[in-house]
């Protein structure tokens, strides 16, 4: 009777050996991934609106780098679109990149070379001392090139750019 007392005490004491030292190992196993679940201390859980405001944060500073605003010497850079009047007789030249709708008057394209302007909008290529459109999305993919008014009307013109720009 004894030895079987000793076997029983002798077996429960490695299962509880055994118990313990699985609960420890599965806890040193699955620490790492258990950090990394949202709601830690480690990874809060954030709100949408703290995520939309950081985000905007962030997008106002990069704006900022770029510089958005009117700058010397009638030379602007925008984020946006700005509305612009173009005095007649006057070019505004739109730099590499730039984009401008002609919103009032008559426009023709300006180059100093033979290569015309992107409309977007009908996806033509406008050769220089041609018609734009007016309401159309005009892309300026290299700087030098810009638009002037219709020297048939006697109006300037009414913009709307985005990017850097100069009017001479």
């Amino acid at each position: 009777m004894q030895k079987r007392a000793k076997l029983s005490i002798i077996v429960a004491s490695i299962t509880a050996a055994v118990a313990i030292g699985g609960v420890g190992w599965y806890q040193s196993a699955y620490a790492d991934s258990q950090q990394s679940t949202p709601g830690y201390s480690d990874d809060p859980i954030v709100t949408k609106s703290y995520v939309d405001q950081k985000v905007a944060e962030l997008v106002k500073q990069e704006l900022d780098k770029i510089g958005a605003g009117t700058g010397s010497g009638g030379a602007s850079s925008s984020a946006k679109l700005e509305v612009v009047t173009v005095p007649f007789g006057k070019k505004i030249i739109v730099e590499d990149g730039g984009e401008l709708i002609i919103r009032a008057g008559k426009a023709i394209a300006y180059s100093t070379d033979a290569n015309g302007l992107s409309d977007m909008t009908d996806g033509l290529d406008i050769a220089p001392g041609k018609a734009v459109g007016n309401n159309h999305l005009i892309l300026f993919p290299r700087g030098g090139r810009g638009v002037e008014a219709d020297p048939k009307q006697k109006n300037g013109l009414t913009v709307l750019v985005r990017g850097k720009y100069l009017i001479n």
